[in-house]
């Protein structure tokens, strides 16, 4: 078989299986129901029907909720803090969470305190410690290295 004759049936070959692959996908598509054509159209009446059930049960009643009542102690104040070691988030009772910035990890975390190293070498430090006053948290850092 000549040069130009293999290139033909090489296209031929591989035309026929181009087309053989959409075939099954449609026909799959089809098989499994994906296409949903059966309930995609809902009829006038139909909508008749399914608006009084849908506003009888949205129909709010005429006593409006009370409202909940927050007392000062109830109140709980969480925040976030950025340090050159990454960030804290901590309320009151204790540091929550701490992510560190690209090149930091984080050391250590207990309750009241945490520390930041730098990746590379660990030789720097961030140093990190929550304090509250008045309900009010704060994060005061330290840094050595």
């Amino acid at each position: 078989m000549s040069r130009s004759g293999q290139r033909v049936v090489i296209v031929a070959g591989w035309l026929v299986a181009a087309i053989l692959a959409v075939l099954v996908g449609v026909v799959g598509i089809g098989l499994a129901g994906l296409t949903g054509r059966e309930t995609d159209t809902v009829s006038e009446a139909d909508v008749e029907r399914a608006l009084p059930r849908v506003s009888a049960a949205a129909t709010p009643s005429a006593e409006p909720a009370a409202e909940p009542s927050v007392t000062r102690s109830a109140v709980v104040t969480k925040q976030s803090f950025r340090t050159s070691g990454g960030t804290v988030v901590a309320d009151c009772d204790g540091i929550l969470s701490m992510s560190p910035a690209q090149g930091f990890g984080v050391h250590e975390t207990q309750r009241t305190e945490g520390e930041f190293r730098s990746a590379r070498d660990g030789q720097v430090r961030v140093k990190v410690q929550l304090t509250c006053t008045n309900g009010v948290p704060s994060v005061n850092e330290r840094g050595d290295g």
